[in-house]
């Protein structure tokens, strides 16, 4: 996966602004939503609250988290960096906005799920990510661009994980290894995605900025680190705890903060811009770790959960979002304060969603400010970025 380039080929569009290319409505409509899915689930933790959905409230949770509001992000990314991958016109106009329909209507039916039934659920739920996969898949064959067909692979497996999950709480009630292999899933992904783009915008700032010690380039030691964590994470969705689980968790959190530490993000302070994608990644080795602590029974599984998901997957998502949107509609690269308080807010969910976990005698009230900051940073990023969406590029 290379750099992005700003101004990628595209056909003469005259539709609206928001559908002349897929990270404008998916990257608005999966930051509020992102928001809106926490400002109902909390009143649903707290019993305040019932929704008619055919999940348990704990799975209607996670898989709005994990299934819907995050593909809707990989989506926007998906068809704003395939063009630059293959050189052919990006998704426009009506066959973007049939897309948006397919995921909102997704939304709708897990929530409504015990109204219209969990397979109509299940059928229109997963139609999304299987366009997805579809879409994203013709163009890197029909491109030739055979080195990231990896990346539709974890949308396949993001498809099957989203599969099992209907099925596994249709059948047992709760869904558990449906949500570890979402999980997983996201995590290679970004391991893999951010692998390629953090050393290389952080080359490129510093040649310009700041030179001296560049990071390392995506090579074999990489590879070794993804590959050894994809074997690790198989085995921690096959068996959260045990000793080899336990092991092979801690020296996949070890690697990563190796692999982190070979990207010279210490030499970005002053580049937000760049400096959150450093952070946003730091939370995935601090998920391996945790779940390899959690793994001999020391804290809860959930830490680990938050730390990939709210910390990797929620600042991966905004650092990634927010770059895109300046990139692509043609503005500086330059985190304004707003953008700087969008990132800042998601850390502090992260952070304190992590410690909720850890610190139970003070689980609510860092629920409560975990809630509060992931809203503002989510719908912060609708408020700041909304405009830009909808509007042409100038």
């Amino acid at each position: 996966m290379t750099q992005h380039t700003p101004v990628p080929r595209l056909r003469n569009y005259q539709g609206p602004g928001i559908l002349s290319y897929g990270f404008r409505p998916f990257f608005l409509l999966g930051a509020i939503y992102a928001g809106l899915a926490i400002l109902v689930w909390l009143p649903v933790f707290l019993g305040e609250l019932t929704l008619r959905t055919a999940f348990v409230p704990r799975d209607w949770h996670v898989h709005e988290m994990l299934y819907g509001y995050l593909p809707a992000v990989i989506a926007g990314f998906l068809f704003t960096a395939i063009p630059n991958w293959t050189g052919r016109f990006p998704l426009q106009g009506r066959p973007l906005l049939a897309l948006v329909i397919v995921w909102l209507a997704g939304r709708v039916a897990v929530t409504c799920s015990a109204g219209i039934g969990w397979l109509a659920a299940m059928l229109i739920d997963i139609s999304f990510l299987a366009l997805i996969a579809a879409a994203t898949g013709r163009e890197i064959l029909v491109g030739r661009n055979w080195r990231n067909l990896k990346v539709v692979a974890l949308v396949v497996l993001l498809l099957i994980g989203n599969i099992a999950f209907h099925l596994e709480a249709h059948v047992s009630g709760t869904a558990d290894y449906g949500i570890r292999a979402g999980i997983a899933a996201v995590v290679m992904l970004i391991m893999i995605v951010g692998g390629r783009i953090i050393p290389s915008f952080t080359r490129n700032w510093l040649v310009r900025e700041n030179p001296g010690r560049l990071p390392s380039p995506f090579a074999g030691f990489d590879v070794a680190i993804v590959v050894f964590s994809a074997a690790t994470l198989l085995a921690w969705m096959v068996r959260q705890d045990g000793r080899l689980t336990g092991i092979l968790l801690a020296v996949a959190g070890i690697l990563h903060v190796i692999r982190l530490a070979r990207w010279a993000g210490d030499r970005t302070l002053r580049e937000r811009l760049l400096l959150i994608l450093h952070l946003g990644y730091a939370f995935i080795p601090a998920g391996f770790l945790l779940a390899s602590v959690s793994a001999f029974d020391l804290v809860p599984a959930s830490a680990a959960i938050h730390a990939w998901m709210a910390g990797g997957a929620g600042v991966m998502t905004l650092a990634v979002m927010t770059r895109s949107s300046l990139s692509f509609t043609g503005q500086q690269l330059i985190a304004s304060p707003s953008t700087q308080g969008i990132y800042a807010a998601v850390i502090v969910a992260a952070l304190a969603r992590i410690a909720a976990v850890i610190v139970p005698l003070w689980s609510i009230p860092l629920l409560d400010l975990a809630g509060l900051a992931w809203v503002i940073a989510f719908f912060g990023f609708a408020i700041v970025y909304g405009p830009l969406l909808m509007r042409r590029r100038r």
